[in-house]
This record gives structure tokens, sequence and C-alpha cells, in this order.
């Protein structure tokens, strides 16, 4: 399952952390695993994954904006997710682009040679962190 919050040009709908349904989402679905939009502060922090119980679901941290085509910085990434380790297993973690590259057939304002780096950029983010 993936939890957006809206991607359209580069623009955002809701903002807000996990907090409130935190124990439906991370203890109640019946689902494989969850997508979950972490770029930026407007998502919340990852105190709401100690709900978490099954050790079986996979947990993708949306660490990488798809926003703008800057690249996030490799450290500030790897500390992101040891915080998001402090609540669910390592093994149950992994990293991608937060939303896709678009909700919309506009999709957001980066080009597709910057999509493309920011997906290799998650790659050796992961390859370094997962070894």
């Amino acid at each position: 399952m993936h939890i957006c919050r809206g991607n359209f040009q580069s623009t955002w709908t809701a903002e807000g952390g996990y907090d409130a349904a935190a124990e439906t989402i991370f203890d109640g679905l019946n689902v494989d695993g969850l997508f979950l939009e972490f770029d930026d502060e407007r998502s919340g922090g990852f105190e709401p994954l100690r709900y978490v119980k099954r050790p079986d679901l996979q947990i993708v941290l949306g660490l990488v904006t798809s926003k703008f085509g800057e690249l996030e910085n490799p450290d500030d990434i790897k500390r992101r997710i040891e915080k998001a380790a402090k609540y669910v297993d390592l093994s149950q973690l992994s990293l991608s682009p937060q939303c896709g590259f678009a909700s919309t057939e506009e999709g957001n304002l980066l080009t597709e040679e910057q999509q493309w780096e920011k997906l290799k950029h998650v790659v050796h983010i992961a390859n370094d962190v997962w070894k």
C-alpha cells in the first residue's frame, strides 16, 4: 500500500505525520508492505513506526524527494534511516523516492535525467546501508 499526500507538478495537498492513524496503518492493515512519504518535515517523524508489530511487514521509506532535482546529502538520508531503525528492524526497511515521480500525467518539475539520477541515488544509498 502506498500512502501519498499528493504529487502534482512538485506540489502537495496534505501534511502531517502518521500519528493520528498510526495504530490502524501499522498494526491494523492486512498488507505486506507500506510505501511511506518521509521526504520532509511535513511528513512527521518516525515515532509512529513503534506500532509496527509484524516482523514480516516491509516499510519503504520515501526519503528521497521527487519534487525537485537536487540530490539529497547521502549522509542525511542514512541518518534518517538509522532513526527509523530505532522503531523497526533495519531488515524490514527499504528506501525509495516518495510518491513516485508523478501522480498525474503532468508529472513533477524534474527532467527525465534528474529522475534517473534520483533512482541511481537511491540505489547507491541503499547499497551502503544494506550491504
